[in-house]
């Protein structure tokens, strides 16, 4: 899969909700850095890792996030985005390398 497929796969999983779905859009020892707890986010290395980490997000998920501004340049992607639910809304930005066809690092940053 190329970078922008990947990328629209990954973001439509998160919109749908599906856990599993994003996972398996991620290398095995996929990397993702949270932003939380202030102020450095914490870690999180491999698939099951990364699965606990993001589980409680998916459970909680009711809206949609909406990329406002997309850049790809070789491996690296860069996303700006808004997530809005019923009653606010949040932004942030994502910075994912891509390997072989898969996410292998997100790193999640979030204003406010």
């Amino acid at each position: 899969m190329d970078t922008p497929a990947l990328v629209d796969a990954f973001n439509g999983a998160w919109n749908d909700h599906d856990l599993e779905a994003a996972l398996d859009l991620c290398t095995a020892d996929v990397v993702f850095e949270s932003t939380d707890p202030a102020p450095d986010g914490r870690r999180h290395e491999g698939r099951d890792e990364v699965r606990e980490a993001w589980r409680p997000v998916f459970e909680q998920l009711s809206g949609r996030f909406d990329i406002e501004e997309l850049t790809m340049a070789g491996d690296l992607v860069v996303q700006r985005w808004r997530y809005d639910w019923g009653t606010g809304h949040v932004r942030g930005v994502d910075v994912i390398r891509v390997r072989d066809g898969r996410i292998a690092e997100k790193l999640s940053y979030v204003k406010g």
